[in-house]
């Protein structure tokens, strides 16, 4: 086991009935790491974040988080993690001042001054007694993501955080993301975005049909896959390059 490790995966198989959505995947996120899990729609990048936290059960492998098993240890990691999902499930009955309130009660939070700091940088302020069911996608997002990391975890698990954030919000969450690992922490994080995934990402895995494709930073991934963005990377390592370039002939002619 790896100490510094603050998420391991090893041989990782999920399935749904006879589907493989997770196909022995093993990684490591090391502790001060933005580790970006990449992959093209179904490529198992969501099930493997959903065994992590314990949301689908695995088929076989391990997962240990800060050195513990998910499986018997979910309460303790679930208090050391902050979680946006790709879609987020928020109490939509509630307003968001009540969601921050329970949220905050589950987590036994005293001081409450870091959850308005929050609110203040996302410019949410105005919002916090709204119900949240008649709320905007992009301020359902700012709810979510103020949830996440109100108690300050030592990991960001992140699945297409910025979706619906305006640019303002995406930028003041990133450099949040980026001073929470230069401050030891570590983030998991799954999108579709490749340039923002190239900026911010110290490492960078990438799967298909279930399994690891390529691995490594973005030096090492330029110097084996031969790419000068990690865009050309993702599109060589997943065999869609030439697929794209077939496309893109036949509707131009």
């Amino acid at each position: 086991m790896d100490t510094n490790a603050a998420i391991e995966v090893k041989e990782l198989v999920v399935k749904y009935g006879q589907k493989v959505a997770v196909n022995y995947l093993s990684f490591q996120v090391p502790m001060g790491t933005i580790f970006g899990l990449l992959g093209p729609n179904g490529a198992g990048k969501t099930s493997t974040i959903k065994a992590i936290i314990g949301l689908v059960e695995k088929e076989s492998g391990t997962v240990r988080v800060l050195g513990r098993d998910a499986a018997s240890d979910l309460a303790w990691i679930k208090s050391n993690i902050g979680v946006v999902p790709e879609n987020p499930a928020l109490l939509d009955s509630l307003t968001p001042n009540e969601f921050f309130e329970l949220v905050a009660s589950l987590r036994r939070m005293k001081d409450t001054n870091r959850i308005k700091s929050l609110v203040d940088a996302f410019e949410f302020r105005e919002y916090l007694d709204t119900p949240i069911a008649s709320l905007s996608m992009g301020n359902k997002q700012k709810c979510a993501v103020i949830a996440a990391i109100m108690h300050e975890p030592k990991i960001l698990i992140l699945d297409e955080p910025f979706n619906g954030l305006d640019v303002r919000s995406v930028k003041i969450f990133k450099d949040i993301i980026i001073n929470h690992v230069k401050n030891g922490g570590a983030a998991l994080f799954s999108t579709h975005i490749m340039d923002v995934a190239e900026r911010i990402c110290d490492r960078v895995c990438i799967i298909d049909n279930g399994m690891k494709v390529a691995e490594g930073s973005m030096q090492e991934l330029k110097e084996t896959i031969q790419g000068s963005t990690l865009e050309e990377i993702f599109l060589k390592a997943t065999h869609m390059e030439k697929e794209i370039d077939e496309v893109v002939k036949a509707l131009s002619s």
